[in-house]
């Protein structure tokens, strides 16, 4: 039972991650309809960023992740308007093999910039754990769960509560009657890619403080992102929340009582399931 709880432990950390990785991508994809494959990039992007700001600069990874997500917010606009917006009525299948390209083009030139070698974010209390009991919790995982949390309530809130939130859920729903309240589609739709892009930044630093980085990590976080968003629903914020949390505990379920090679494999089978049963996702709108 002591193992089962620290599996579950590790389980909701991990999801919690999950959560705030997928989080950009669902909302790209339900705003813009555009499926980004180059979203795990971004994330290894906003890796590196926290990375460079705790190497050179010496500024704590968590201290950091506001900056990172600013320049990830900046880049993210410049794109939108400057690329994406040019294709964004485009049939789905250009999205996707621009994004694709996107995806090969970033990787390489991170490649080129840091090398193919394993780096890691280690502040002074990366060793650090807390112990309730027979279960032992990673200082680094928990802070990198909170900051999740936050982050995923904050848009669930920003989305429900602001008038920018709220232009971007009618933007989604009904873009001609949005407009006829005076919505402008391309400052918002840039606007949203660039919050995507600094969510993304963001679930790239908190990555990058408990697990390795390195250039070609986008692939599978793309694949994840994508999974949990499916799972969650589109809709709603706090469905990723719910589809991540979901999926971490799986995997570490499975990782204990089957093998940590069939993790993967796991997480995969549910998405088809919640495909099957229901398409829209487990908080997602039915209608």
């Amino acid at each position: 039972m002591d193992l089962l709880a620290q599996i579950l432990i590790n389980g909701v950390l991990l999801g919690g991650l999950y959560a705030v990785m997928a989080l950009g991508l669902a909302l790209v994809w339900g705003v813009l309809n555009i499926v980004n494959l180059a979203h795990g990039a971004f994330i290894m992007l906003g890796a590196y960023a926290s990375w460079y700001l705790y190497t050179y600069l010496h500024i704590d990874p968590f201290v950091g992740l506001p900056i990172t997500a600013l320049i990830m917010y900046a880049f993210g606009y410049a794109l939108q308007r400057g690329l994406l917006n040019l294709v964004i009525r485009a049939p789905m299948f250009n999205t996707l093999l621009i994004t694709f390209g996107l995806e090969v083009v970033l990787t390489y030139l991170a490649q080129i910039m840091f090398s193919a070698d394993f780096r890691t974010i280690n502040p002074p209390y990366a060793g650090s754990s807390l112990q309730w009991g027979p279960v032992v919790v990673p200082v680094v995982r928990l802070a990198a769960f909170g900051v999740a949390i936050v982050l995923t309530v904050g848009m669930w809130l920003f989305l429900l509560h602001t008038r920018l939130g709220m232009a971007i859920r009618a933007t989604a729903q009904n873009l001609l009657a949005a407009r006829l309240y005076g919505v402008e589609p391309r400052h918002l739709y840039a606007t949203t890619f660039a919050i995507g892009l600094a969510l993304a930044g963001a679930a790239g630093g908190l990555y990058g403080t408990v697990s390795q980085i390195n250039p070609y990590i986008g692939a599978t976080l793309t694949a994840k992102s994508f999974a949990i968003a499916i799972i969650g629903g589109l809709d709603n914020p706090l469905g990723v929340l719910v589809g991540g949390l979901f999926l971490g505990i799986v995997e570490s379920l499975t990782a204990l009582y089957i093998g940590p090679t069939y993790s993967d494999v796991a997480s995969f089978g549910i998405l088809v399931l919640v495909l099957i049963v229901r398409p829209s996702g487990l908080l997602g709108r039915t209608a």
